[in-house]
């Protein structure tokens, strides 16, 4: 297969993707608006104007770059694996999988499709915030480039669970039991500093605490974690879900259903 028809395989993928949550949008994109909403107004407004300052910022201010990265994280992660596991169900992979389509270009499409969703809602929490708070901003480039970074970060993990997964119940077993947990207590609503020292080491071993903290340095300039050692774990992570996700479909592992 030449680039060209490479690139119409992959534009597919990806319209069809994002079609997917666009048409679908009171599913896709407006619950993580209202849940986050409820979070601004219980834990910014209430809870938040009885909490003192954190690192110099209000208590709502602290805490919306980490809302809003869960809200990215989550819907990347879940956009992927609903798709891909309902493209098995459907017996709609099979037909890519025996086309000249090359495996890397499935990949990316559905990827890229977990992204887009990741993105839009991220924009749209993002936005929503600026009803409860100012936001402040201390570098677009980290902004970016983390929330970039984490959405096809996740939504490799989200095709590898896809992958894996053997029934409609299946789907939801690590957003359940490892994903939530981990955002919860990665330091969305609070900074590790404030813990024991045995806790703030026992948190260390969370790789969502160095995505929400470099979020947050995007956006106050500061951090509880090194910048550098976050894009570390960041990158690393993704770099190892590329290879594990590109290996089972060159080995065809967990393709059909």
């Amino acid at each position: 297969m030449d680039t060209r028809r490479q690139l119409i395989a992959y534009y597919t993928i990806v319209r069809k993707e994002i079609l997917r949550f666009v048409v679908l949008w009171t599913q896709t994109l407006l619950p993580s608006v209202i849940t986050m909403s409820l979070y601004y107004v219980i834990f910014g407004k209430f809870i938040g104007s009885q909490i003192s300052n954190i690192n110099g910022f209000t208590y709502i201010q602290f805490i919306v770059p980490g809302l809003v990265m869960m809200a990215v994280l989550t819907n990347a992660y879940s956009n992927v694996v609903s798709s891909f596991y309902g493209s098995k169900f459907q017996r709609n992979l099979e037909e890519l999988l025996v086309s000249p389509t090359p495996g890397w270009v499935i990949i990316a499409g559905f990827v890229t499709g977990g992204v887009l969703r990741g993105l839009s809602v991220g924009v749209l929490v993002l936005a929503t915030s600026l009803f409860f708070t100012n936001l402040v901003v201390y570098s677009y480039g980290i902004i970016i480039l983390s929330v970039v970074l984490t959405s096809v970060l996740f939504s490799l993990a989200g095709l590898l669970n896809g992958i894996y997964a053997k029934s409609f119940d299946a789907m939801f077993i690590v957003p359940t039991f490892v994903l939530t947990p981990l955002t919860y207590l990665g330091g969305v609503f609070y900074s590790i500093n404030l813990l024991p020292p045995f806790w703030q080491t026992i948190s260390m071993g969370n790789p969502i605490l160095y995505m929400v903290n470099l979020f947050r340095y995007g956006f106050l300039g500061v951090s509880d974690v090194s910048i550098g050692l976050s894009f570390s774990v960041i990158i690393g992570l993704l770099l190892v879900l590329l290879i594990i996700v590109n290996e089972l479909f060159k080995r065809g592992i967990g393709l059909k259903n």
